[in-house]
C-alpha cells in the first residue's frame, strides 16, 4: 500500500512538474512548430500572410497578429498527453525488457545497446499509438495562424471530431510510422552517445559533479534531438495533410514523398526549420525542472 501511494504521489508530482515545464516553454514550442510547418499553412502558401523569417520575427508577429495568449495555443493537449504517456510507458517498459536476454553492458555492449534501443522503441511506439491523436491535435492547433473567431478549430475536441468526420479516424494517425522511426533514431543516438560520453568524461569516477553530468546529458540530448529532427519535421508536415481532400491541398502523399519534396524544394536545411527553437525549449524545460525540484525541497 505504501509503495502504491508512493507511485501515485510520484506520478502526480511528475505531472505537475511536467505541466509547469511544458506551459513555461509552450511559446517557444509554438514558434518552433510554426517555422517547421509554415510551408504547409494555406495562409502562408497563398501569400496572404508573410513567411516567418526566424524565431524573433515569428514570436513578435504572433503576439501582434494573434495576441499574446495565442503563444499557448495547443498547450492544453500537450499537458494532457503527459499522464497517459507516462502511465503506458511504465506499463510497457518492463514488459518489453523481458522479451530480450539480459546482456552484460561491458562484455556484450552492442547486444545490450540493440536490446535497449529495440525495447525502448517498442515501448515508445505502443505508448505513442494510444496518445498520438493528442499530439496530432496539438500540432494542428499550434499551426493555426488565424485570429480568434476565425480559427479552423475551437479546441482539442473540436479538432479531433472535425478531422475524424472529414477524412476518417486514420487521419488522426498521419505520420505515425515516421514518428516511430524518429523515436528509435533518437533513443539509439542518445543511448550510444551518453554511454560513450560518460566513459570518456568520467571513466570510473562515481563522484563526478552533478553539473558536469547535467552538461553532458544536455549536450547528448541536443545531438540526439538534431539527429531525429528531420523525422519530426516530416511527421508534423504529414499531420498538416489530414482533412485535405483535393489534390491541390495535398502536398505530400506519404512520408517518403514528403522527404523527397522537402529535399528537392527546400534543401537539407528544410528538415531543420525550427531546430534552434527546439534546442532553446530543451534548455528552458530543463532549467524549469531544476528550479521546481529546488522549490519542492523548501515545502
Amino acid at each position: 500500500m505504501e509503495k502504491q501511494n508512493s507511485f501515485i504521489s510520484d506520478f502526480l508530482m511528475g505531472g505537475v512538474s511536467a505541466a509547469i515545464s511544458k506551459t513555461t516553454v509552450a511559446p517557444i514550442e509554438r514558434v518552433k512548430m510554426l517555422i517547421q510547418t509554415q510551408d504547409t499553412i494555406p495562409e502562408i502558401k497563398s501569400g496572404k500572410i508573410p513567411r516567418y523569417t526566424g524565431i524573433i520575427n515569428c514570436f513578435g508577429r504572433v503576439c501582434a497578429e494573434q495576441g499574446v495568449s495565442s503563444l499557448w495555443r495547443g498547450n492544453m493537449a500537450n499537458v494532457i498527453r503527459y499522464f497517459p504517456t507516462q502511465a503506458f510507458n511504465f506499463a510497457f517498459k518492463d514488459y518489453f525488457k523481458t522479451l530480450f536476454p539480459r546482456y552484460n553492458q561491458k562484455t556484450e555492449f552492442w547486444k545490450f545497446f540493440g536490446a535497449n534501443v529495440l525495447s525502448g522503441g517498442l515501448a515508445g511506439a505502443n505508448s505513442l499509438l494510444i496518445v498520438y491523436p493528442l499530439d496530432f491535435a496539438r500540432t494542428r492547433l499550434a499551426s493555426d495562424v488565424r485570429k480568434e473567431g476565425q480559427r479552423e478549430f475551437t479546441g482539442l475536441v473540436d479538432c479531433l471530431m472535425k478531422i475524424q468526420r472529414s477524412t476518417g479516424t486514420m487521419s488522426l494517425y498521419k505520420g505515425f510510422g515516421i514518428s516511430v522511426t524518429g523515436i528509435i533514431v533518437y533513443r539509439g543516438t542518445y543511448f550510444g552517445l551518453y554511454d560513450s560520453a560518460k566513459a570518456i568524461m568520467f571513466g570510473e569516477d562515481q563522484n563526478a559533479s552533478l553539473l558536469y553530468k547535467w552538461a553532458v546529458a544536455q549536450t547528448v540530448t541536443i545531438h540526439a534531438g538534431l539527429a531525429s529532427y528531420p523525422f519530426d519535421t516530416v511527421r508534423r508536415r504529414m499531420m498538416m495533410m489530414s482533412g485535405k481532400k483535393t489534390s491541390a491541398d495535398i502536398m505530400y502523399t506519404s512520408s517518403l514523398d514528403c522527404f523527397k519534396k522537402i529535399l528537392r524544394n527546400e534543401g537539407a536545411s528544410g528538415f531543420f526549420k525550427g531546430a534552434f527553437a527546439n534546442i532553446l525549449r530543451g534548455f528552458g524545460g530543463a532549467l524549469v525542472l531544476v528550479f521546481y525540484d529546488e522549490f519542492k525541497k523548501l515545502i
